[in-house]
């Protein structure tokens, strides 16, 4: 008992006096004191007193997919920074290969008696996944925000960067450029966003009258690695613009373009996704199209916390606008240049 009022006073920064009057229902303490220390027992994975179990957190579980791209740590530092300012402590679960999936981090978010959920990329982007977990949250009336497209019958609000308009910025900045033949790298089939850039690619295409062939799109996976692979076989398909679903998968079609001795933006032009940390570090800069991180992150933990105050909000799409960042990757195709 004595050393777990020495870990919650020391992490709270109170006495253990403090602590103590707070763990025995005592009078004499603020509610910000209070909280603070119901929070700390919760996040060193203490169990509270019999007398305040009943009510939840103030803890929420800020669940990624991975760290690796950068995009995802951003998100965590806008939303978690917006969640302090709201009273809220995040517990940050990150999925590893292997590790601790999304269904087991909602089942341990749930025995700690969180506030709510925000969810910035996950399984419900993938309409085959399994999806149970997020009926359990719904059945139990927990607070949830997902950040970026989902499938359509979760039934939870969220934020997300506009997906046709992202490639419609892409898709036109290629063609002013002179491209005809431009290639998608993009997630899954099953992938949402991906759904609806590739919906928005064909609309374009048909608007001018032309289509956009299947051998044109290639599926990755969401890393360097599947951006390469994929941009390897639209190369032999002759494209000279690749438009891609995320920063990552960028940089390894710029990968690509040079395993095969080509120049980019020379021989190929490719544009990005999300505009995450050091975009404009590669070498070329990568044009990219940039996700609003901080107005959506704020955005969700603001519906989060209309829903944690008891008041319910529409299960609607708020719709952020992205913005092209034009930079070294895309220039004339070479028919062009060599005029």
């Amino acid at each position: 008992m004595t050393r777990r009022l020495a870990q919650v006073a020391q992490k709270v920064g109170v006495s253990e006096a403090t602590v103590s009057r707070v763990l025995n229902g005592k009078p004499g303490v603020s509610d910000a004191t209070r909280q603070a220390v119901l929070s700390a027992l919760d996040v060193l994975g203490y169990e509270r007193p019999t007398q305040l179990r009943g009510e939840r957190a103030r803890l929420v579980g800020l669940v990624l997919p991975e760290l690796q791209n950068p995009i995802f740590p951003a998100f965590a530092e806008v939303v978690g920074g917006a969640l302090a300012q709201q009273g809220l402590t995040p517990v940050l679960c990150t999925q590893t290969k292997g590790g601790v999936s999304e269904a087991d981090y909602v089942e341990l978010l749930l025995q700690q008696q969180v506030s709510g959920v925000v969810f910035a990329g996950g399984l419900y982007h993938q309409a085959d996944a399994p999806h149970d977990h997020y009926k359990v949250l719904a059945d139990r009336k927990i607070p949830v925000v997902l950040i970026n497209a989902a499938i359509a019958h979760l039934g939870f609000p969220g934020v997300s960067c506009d997906d046709s308009v992202a490639v419609e910025q892409a898709w036109r900045h290629l063609v002013s450029l002179g491209h005809e033949r431009i290639g998608l790298v993009l997630g899954p089939s099953d992938h949402v966003p991906s759904q609806r850039k590739l919906a928005a690619a064909r609309v374009l295409a048909e608007e001018a009258g032309t289509t956009v062939p299947d051998e044109w799109v290639a599926r990755a996976m969401f890393s360097l690695e599947g951006g390469q692979a994929a941009a390897m076989r639209l190369l032999d398909r002759g494209v000279t613009g690749i438009i891609c679903a995320s920063d990552p998968l960028a940089l390894g079609a710029v990968r690509a373009a040079r395993r095969r001795g080509l120049s980019v933006p020379g021989d190929v032009s490719v544009v990005g996704y999300d505009d995450s940390a050091f975009m404009n570090c590669t070498e070329p800069p990568l044009t990219t199209v940039r996700q609003p991180i901080e107005a959506m992150g704020r955005a969700a933990v603001e519906l989060l916390s209309v829903q944690i105050g008891g008041r319910t909000v529409p299960s609607d799409e708020l719709l952020f606008e992205p913005e092209l960042v034009v930079r070294g990757s895309t220039a004339r195709p070479p028919r062009e240049n060599s005029l």
